[in-house]
């Protein structure tokens, strides 16, 4: 997964309850963050550095998640969704 003003590549990620799920994510111009605020998870992204997030997928829905490190004027529109079929 990459992470570039002002978007996420992919920005929607399917996974199934129950999965262990592993996103390797590299922000490429940037500072950047990932942030899934239901899910308790804001991890920072400097440029340049693949980031790992771990997690289980514990409960279904649809989950979105943004940039949570201030990148640019149009920083609120970086964003996607998890979903947890």
């Amino acid at each position: 997964m990459t992470a570039e003003k002002y978007e996420f590549s992919p920005n929607i990620i399917r996974v199934k309850k129950g999965d262990h799920v592993r996103l390797v994510i590299m922000a490429l111009d940037g500072a950047h963050g990932f942030k899934i605020e239901a899910l308790k998870i804001d991890q920072r992204l400097p440029k340049g550095e693949a980031v790992t997030v771990d997690f289980t997928a514990d409960r279904s829905g649809t989950f979105p998640f943004q940039c949570s490190g201030v990148c640019g004027l149009a920083h609120k529109k970086m964003k996607g969704e998890l979903i947890i079929e």
